[in-house]
């Protein structure tokens, strides 16, 4: 799914300029201008673990560690389950699961607004892909926790093939599939919220 918060939310969260905030803060969708709203003084942390786990994410991705899918495969459930995490650690559990769930309803904004995600439309399934390893990811540390960076790191990829989390079933070509193996035709796909994209347990690529 697509970089975690709008650039706009990050602009908002750092600028040190009283009326450029305002400005931005007018240009962040619903759902993340109310998470700021309430947690005012855990905005600028929350960009920072943002754009810490995009990089992580994005290293990860380049290595033999996981499937290298940042769209719906194991690099998106560990991004998603990273990021929570060290929010968790940051701010606490309650704090990082409503910025996540802030996160997923602006996804559902985006495709209303048919704007892509990661070349991608955002789906429903995504959304659930999405939330649950969310969950997952909260359940990896406590806030405070000293548990290092790459500690945290390999304590997702573990749990990722040890299945714990959620990917979207697809082929080696990258196609979509049914819960039955079927190849989802891409048209049929354009413009849905809903659609017939299978979660499977995050052991279970090319299958």
């Amino acid at each position: 799914m697509k970089k975690l918060l709008p650039i706009i939310f990050f602009a908002f969260a750092i600028s040190i300029n009283a009326q450029s905030d305002f400005k931005n803060f007018l240009k962040l969708s619903g759902p993340i201008k109310r998470w700021v709203l309430f947690h005012p003084f855990k905005a600028k942390k929350s960009l920072k673990i943002s754009m810490e786990t995009n990089k992580v994410a994005d290293s990860i991705r380049k290595t033999n560690l996981l499937d290298g899918d940042a769209a719906g495969g194991q690099v998106d459930a560990f991004r998603h389950a990273y990021w929570m995490a060290r929010l968790r650690q940051e701010l606490g559990k309650s704090s990082a699961r409503s910025l996540g769930k802030a996160h997923e309803r602006d996804n559902y904004i985006t495709y209303k607004k048919k704007k892509l995600e990661d070349g991608v439309v955002p789906d429903e399934i995504s959304s659930e892909m999405d939330l649950y390893n969310n969950e997952e990811g909260l359940k990896l540390i406590t806030k405070n926790s000293d548990v290092s960076k790459e500690g945290l790191i390999f304590r997702i990829i573990n749990a990722i093939h040890q299945g714990k989390m959620k990917i979207i079933k697809k082929d080696k070509e990258g196609n979509f599939l049914t819960c039955d193996g079927k190849i989802i035709p891409k048209e049929t796909l354009k413009g849905k919220w809903k659609n017939n994209k299978c979660l499977v347990a995050s052991n279970k690529i090319d299958e």
